[in-house]
């Protein structure tokens, strides 16, 4: 590609090329993030004046099972397995694929399809798709399915005489710690090792998944690697606590008289529940699979797909807990590590770090202490906040139980922070899905030039203007779901019936802020494009 080429492709594209020769994307209008400043200010002065929460309303729930027609759809779907059996199969169809491409297809990222559809679309997507189907990804994991067959030899669903050993897990490994040391793990080997541009790393990553599920399955009771183990799991079922969409009894009273409690034990036709969940005490997403075993296990047909307040399980029906808290930091220190690594300014950095240590190798060494110390400020930053909103306050409750009770605030910061970080991916580097697919295992293709690189942005599904508009939205609904958040929860410091006065919130109101305002800063700046 020749400079006057080159320079006629920038001249018709939002695109520039920065001093590395690396071409990156615009980021958010300086005017938008203003707009999510000025809306933060506003939201908190709001917060400052309320009363401290005493006796909430209850969440507005509405079961689909109780729309005229569209009851009996909903009914239907979820009491046959079929229909849930056909989209296992498609998506272990797919993944399959993304092994065999993996494996044997070209190792350019951009025209394989095991990176780009695992790390363009499917990564990039899940955490989107979370906020109008909550936990729906686990029903049909390709993973779970896969270790189903090689263990049990069946598709799961069915009730069949154990194959497993069906030990109890350790009491060490029954919580969300196991889950959130992959994640960490996961997140190093995609940024440090670079697996997100290894098409056979990919592939490997994925079967070491899959070997994972087996072994759990094979040896531990139910589906302890979805509730413990599963990095994507537990971020997805984080995350649906969020989500405006539920698994739950279509009337509470008929569960409370219920004495079989088939949702939980299953029977002679249906699994058991595969995390240890009862229909009627349901209070969270968390752990829910949405496999909807307990939905055709239960002899009234009284489970089923529901609408609810979006964000009323984080503002206040979770319950609080150590290692939950911790995993839900890790998701805010995670998102924005993400963040960082995309901007030209990190790689030059590591490059001067490295030079600084003396290493001179691949830089894993240097990647992995900027990865340690990205992750530790946010969360040091946090429980700063929590002692002095302790001390302040005289709270009768002792740091642990105060830092996991205000961690839910790091849900909504993480989560619109990663959706709005995750369409500029979606937008920018999801497009040539089509000619992938038709050339899964990229033969005979070559990289992606510059120039088409430039002219993929006509294909983007939505407008520049219409994506920094989403953005700024998701930033200001995440800021103001972290408020009434910290106002609920504020419960356990501000006497009842007292305003929430500025001095005693005012630690983890300016967190928010501070959180926030560092998301805004990283979607202004200018993305390198991964691809």
């Amino acid at each position: 590609m020749t400079p006057a080429e080159l320079d006629a492709a920038l001249a018709g594209s939002l695109c520039t090329v920065d001093a590395m020769g690396r071409l990156v994307h615009p980021g958010l209008p300086v005017a938008w993030g203003f707009a999510v400043l000025t809306f933060m200010v506003v939201v908190s002065g709001w917060a400052i004046m309320v009363p401290a929460a005493t006796n909430p309303q209850r969440a507005r729930r509405f079961s689909l099972l109780a729309i005229p027609g569209i009851g009996e759809i909903v009914r239907y779907i979820t009491t046959r397995t079929w229909i849930l059996l056909i989209l296992k199969l498609m998506f272990v169809a797919l993944f399959l694929l993304i092994i065999v491409a993996g494996l044997y297809g070209t190792p350019i990222a951009e025209r394989n399809a095991a990176t780009v559809l695992t790390w363009n679309l499917w990564w990039a997507g899940l955490v989107v798709s979370v906020f109008f189907i909550g936990s729906a990804w686990c029903a049909v994991c390709p993973w779970d399915t896969l270790a189903n067959v090689f263990v049990r030899r069946r598709l799961p669903g069915r009730a069949r005489p154990e194959t497993s050993l069906n030990l109890r897990v350790p009491q060490l490994l029954r919580s969300v710690w196991p889950a959130l040391l992959l994640l960490l793990g996961l997140t190093w080997l995609e940024l440090g090792v670079g697996v997100t541009v290894s098409p056979y790393a990919t592939a490997m990553l994925a079967l070491l998944i899959v070997v994972l599920a087996t072994l759990s399955l094979a040896v531990f009771e139910r589906k302890a690697f979805c509730r413990y183990f599963c990095p994507v799991g537990r971020t997805v079922g984080c995350y649906s606590q969020l989500a405006p969409v539920e698994l739950r009894p279509a009337d509470p009273s008929i569960c409370a008289s219920c004495t079989t409690l088939d949702c939980y034990y299953g029977n002679n036709d249906v699994e058991p529940c595969p995390t240890h969940l009862v229909m009627g005490r349901l209070k969270q997403n968390t752990y829910c699979t949405s496999c909807g075993n307990c939905a055709r296990s239960c002899p009234y047909e009284n489970v089923a797909w529901g609408l609810r307040s979006p964000s009323s399980e984080a503002i206040q029906d979770a319950r609080p807990h150590w290692d939950e808290a911790w995993f839900m930091l890790g998701l805010l220190a995670l998102t924005g590590f993400h963040g960082i690594t995309m901007m030209g300014f990190w790689e030059d950095g590591m490059r001067a770090f490295a030079l600084a240590i003396g290493d001179s190798g691949q830089l894993l060494r240097t990647f992995t202490i900027g990865f340690i110390v990205s992750l530790a400020i946010p969360i040091a930053l946090y429980a700063s906040v929590v002692w002095i909103t302790g001390r302040i306050n005289d709270a009768p409750i002792d740091f642990k139980k105060l830092f996991a009770q205000f961690a839910f605030v790091a849900l909504p910061l993480a989560f619109a922070y990663h959706i709005a970080h995750n369409l500029n991916h979606l937008v920018l580097e999801g497009r040539g899905i089509g000619s992938v697919l038709a050339n899964p295992l990229g033969a005979g293709t070559l990289p992606l030039s510059r120039l088409e690189k430039l002219t993929s942005e006509a294909d983007m599904v939505v407008s520049q203007e219409t994506l920094n508009l989403l953005q700024a939205g998701l930033m200001a609904f995440g800021f103001l779901i972290a408020v009434r958040v910290i106002l609920r929860r504020a419960e356990v410091v501000v006497p009842r019936g007292q305003h929430a006065l500025f001095w005693r919130l005012s630690p983890m109101l300016l967190f928010a802020v501070t959180i926030t305002a560092y998301h805004l800063w990283m979607l202004t700046q200018p993305m390198v494009m991964r691809f």
